[in-house]
């Protein structure tokens, strides 16, 4: 195994809670002084590589590796790898690393990015490993939450749609369970409820509170945070459950005139039909904020890992 002073970020519990308030502080500085950070990443070379398609991550990682004044390789895809030939994952990874100094990996299968960093000389981000983890999501929601409600404590957070498959929601109840006085609306059909390890391991371990529920209306009025989810077809292997559930929540201009007037909308993005794009024009909605913040956060993160002050 190669020994290295940096450290990987697997899973949001790789960071600690001065670690996330940290990055989250830089962030904010980097927003106000972009120019500041303009070139503190100078030859300096990320990898991207993503084994299952993405738009926005990928993206997000690859425009902040470039405001830092750094590069970019990788490819989108698994086709586009040489794991079609048959090449293993640890093997790629290996290679990789002699090409750059950072490395930002999605992949279909839960535990890969941990496989990955067993003969990896460079820093690995994990940017979503099947249904497990997303930190860096995890970060972008934490960010945007503290910028728009000036704090990470004493929230009531509305988790609605695939509560199953969805790694965004299982890194994010993991973070926010860290904060005081956190109470979680999980609102989902009853095929994608919340896994039972979630609330075991996580929810019923910290003595958090919780709600489960299939009526998104019904708490609607409680909520500080509601962080919609799509129902995700590339999890599901049986396409008649996917077309039946799809569609099982759509937030509109109706049901949220029962909402707080400060309630703040997010949503990991892509989006389908779970938002109606009437919502796109309230106050409330901050779902395209948290894709822009996303940038900000990872610029944060990649400084850090690469331990450039």
């Amino acid at each position: 195994m190669v020994k290295r002073k940096t450290k990987n970020l697997i899973d949001i519990n790789d960071l600690s809670i001065k670690e996330i308030d940290d990055l989250i502080k830089v962030a904010n500085d980097i927003i106000t002084n972009k120019e500041k950070y303009s070139k503190k990443c100078d030859g300096k070379i990320l990898a991207t590589l993503f084994f299952e398609s993405s738009t926005r991550t990928r993206l997000s990682f690859e425009s902040a590796m470039l405001r830092l004044g750094g590069n970019v390789l990788g490819f989108s895809e698994a086709s586009s790898s040489s794991t079609t030939k048959g090449e293993s994952l640890a093997d790629t990874v290996t290679v990789v690393s002699g090409y750059s100094d950072i490395i930002a990996m999605r992949h279909p299968k839960e535990g890969a990015p941990v496989v990955a960093t067993r003969n990896c000389s460079v820093p690995i981000i994990n940017a979503g490993d099947g249904g497990h983890n997303h930190p860096t999501q995890t970060l972008t929601d934490l960010f945007t939450i503290s910028r728009e409600k000036g704090r990470l404590d004493n929230l009531t957070i509305g988790l609605c749609g695939d509560l199953k498959f969805g790694r965004t929601v299982h890194s994010l109840i993991t973070a926010m369970s860290r904060y005081k006085n956190i109470k979680f609306i999980l609102i989902s059909p009853n095929e994608l409820k919340l896994p039972e390890y979630i609330k075991k391991d996580v929810l019923d371990k910290n003595n958090i509170s919780y709600i489960e529920t299939n009526d998104i209306e019904e708490y609607l009025k409680d909520l500080d945070i509601l962080y919609m989810t799509r129902v995700q077809k590339e999890r599901f292997f049986n396409e008649a459950d996917y077309i039946r559930l799809k569609d099982y929540y759509i937030l509109n201009e109706e049901k949220l005139k029962k909402a707080k007037k400060d309630l703040c909308i997010l949503h990991p993005l892509p989006r389908v039909n779970e938002i109606a794009i009437e919502v796109d024009n309230d106050k409330r909605a901050c779902y395209f904020k948290q894709a822009r913040y996303g940038v900000y956060i990872r610029m944060a993160l990649i400084l850090k890992l690469l331990e450039v002050k």
